[in-house]
């Protein structure tokens, strides 16, 4: 009988799991479902690693890094409690920088490389875009 319990256990995955979360709420522990894409979010010291990569020439690297320095800290996950801008580059909305990745809420590669576009697209490097935002405190 124990053996027919478990074969019609495992033929129903949803009794499986439910069975499974009873297990472990009796136990005192605690089951969370797995993210259905895992999260990629780097570090400050990995995100500028990508970017280092991303921008081999050591001036627009330097410019670049005292811009997201400045709006994100190198936080991945930066959010501008009153704009609601997000990221390293702190893109307003964050959503812009979906076209650079799906990824774009979680991947340091993904928010640089969007954000190295809107500093050549609108001041034509980031060294340009670093004078601007010392002249006037955002960019």
């Amino acid at each position: 009988m124990f053996v027919s319990r478990i074969a019609r256990t495992i033929a129903s995955p949803k009794k499986a799991l439910t069975t499974a979360a009873v297990a472990a709420a009796t136990a005192g522990m605690v089951l969370a479902a797995a993210p259905a894409q895992a999260a990629t979010t780097a570090s400050a010291s990995d995100a500028k690693a990508i970017a280092q990569k991303m921008i081999p020439d050591d001036a627009q690297y330097n410019a670049f890094s005292k811009i997201v320095e400045h709006e994100s800290g190198w936080d991945v996950d930066a959010t501008n409690s009153s704009s609601g801008a997000y990221g390293l580059v702190q893109a307003l909305p964050g959503s812009k920088m979906a076209s650079a990745g799906a990824d774009w809420k979680t991947s340091a590669a993904t928010q640089i490389e969007w954000g190295l576009d809107y500093m050549n697209d609108r001041y034509g490097s980031p060294v340009a875009a670093w004078n601007f935002w010392q002249a006037n405190g955002w960019y």
